[in-house]
């Protein structure tokens, strides 16, 4: 029995009583009950009910439609969004993902049976009882991932159900239970049906998470590594990988760590492959520039740290402490020092502009000198060379004068 529930859950709770008002069963589920038995934090709250969508539809006065057809809707309540799915059973899954057919019933324990894993097969009343048929409880204490009922079925119902175990064990560091790390090494070459989005969704979150090292060991161990894109054309990346690595907070960081240490494969093909968006593109360059500079040059200057997104600092820290050995690791102390030492943050800090440029040279035609002046400038500045200050800026130039076009 639960005996606290954050404001999340009242909330929920507050769904749960409507739909109980009007006759019907309704239950939290899944993942956010197995994170509540952990203590972890919950992010994303689902309810098991015996009402039909139709009828949630009618009950609540905002509610998405996500996936009517099979017995999904999303009802926002008090700012807060609750997936709420009726009861049901599951036919034959033909294309690996969504079941051919789905009928709706009027129970918990038929819903629960169709789960993937015992420890998301929870389910919970409003006043925190607990409904465990396949002793998901147990496993959570002994920090076991099982199938619920016979992995081989389970995995061949949906493919992606391997990865998503390979990925708990990442976050939550547990381990796989014997026979079902046996179903998947059964099981696996399906994954190389399954679309590549939905593989790129459960690795960002394999490599954020606590055990990422778990994670990577059995993509090694189970082979799973070799039906994953670029990875399966390419599979010595796996093993270069580093034996200890701390969790990211992008897939970009995996991206450019991947393409560090193995340079052949751009990060291009790696964005194109996993069908990743610019933002993880964007991540990834500039992450692979700072690494190669750090390589190259063996010291943190301050045109390294200033080039690089501020929101990477830890990222470039993380991969250059798994990278790199020796007087090469970066103190994370000494490096925010160094970037409290930065005399400018953005060239919009100069203490001069195109236009002060254009004036110094009122006969030379405008063009890319310009910024090629106002480049020098920059790194000039960054690095100490030249105070940030508009005189001995303009002092600069005059004795450095910009080439004839």
């Amino acid at each position: 029995m639960i005996k606290m529930f954050d404001e999340q859950f009242l909330v929920g709770k507050e769904v749960i009583n409507k739909i109980e008002q009007y006759g019907y069963q309704a239950y939290f589920v899944g993942g956010c009950v197995r994170d509540l038995l952990l203590d972890n934090q919950t992010k994303d709250i689902d309810i098991a009910t015996s009402a039909f969508p139709n009828t949630i539809i009618a009950l609540f006065d905002k509610v998405i439609p996500l996936g009517v057809e099979h017995g999904t809707v999303i009802v926002r309540h008090k700012k807060t969004s609750f997936e709420v799915t009726t009861f049901r059973l599951e036919g034959t899954y033909s294309d690996q993902r969504h079941p051919d057919k789905v009928e709706f019933i009027d129970h918990i324990n038929l819903d629960l049976q169709r789960r993937d894993f015992t420890i998301n097969a929870l389910a919970m009343d409003k006043e925190g009882k607990i409904i465990d048929l396949f002793n998901g409880q147990e496993d959570l204490n002994q920090c076991l991932i099982r199938s619920v009922g016979d992995g081989v079925e389970r995995f061949k119902e949906d493919p992606l159900r391997i990865i998503r175990a390979i990925r708990f064990a990442s976050q939550l560091g547990f381990t796989i239970e014997k026979k079902t790390l046996s179903a998947i090494q059964e099981v696996k070459p399906s994954l190389e049906k399954i679309a590549v989005e939905r593989i790129t969704n459960e690795l960002e979150k394999l490599v954020a998470g606590k055990d990422i090292n778990k994670g990577i060991y059995y993509l090694r161990e189970t082979g799973v590594y070799r039906y994953l894109p670029t990875v399966r054309e390419n599979p010595n990346i796996i093993n270069k990988l580093p034996d200890k690595l701390e969790p990211m907070e992008s897939f970009g960081e995996f991206i450019a760590l991947a393409h560090f240490i193995e340079p052949n494969i751009s990060v291009k093909t790696w964005i194109k492959q996993w069908k990743n968006s610019n933002r993880i593109k964007n991540i990834a360059l500039n992450l692979v520039d700072a690494l190669f500079y750090y390589k190259k040059t063996q010291t943190l200057d301050s045109w390294l740290i200033y080039n690089l997104n501020t929101n990477l600092y830890h990222s470039f820290i993380r991969l250059v402490n798994a990278i790199f050995k020796d007087n090469l690791l970066i103190d994370e102390n000494e490096f925010m020092q160094l970037v409290k030492q930065l005399p400018i943050k953005s060239k919009k800090e100069l203490d001069i502009d195109g236009n002060d440029i254009i004036r110094m040279f009122p006969k030379r035609i405008k063009g890319p000198w310009i910024q090629q002046v106002f480049n020098q400038l920059e790194k000039k500045v960054v690095l100490g060379n030249i105070d940030n200050n508009y005189e001995k800026l303009k002092e600069w130039i005059k004795w450095n004068p910009p080439e004839d076009n």
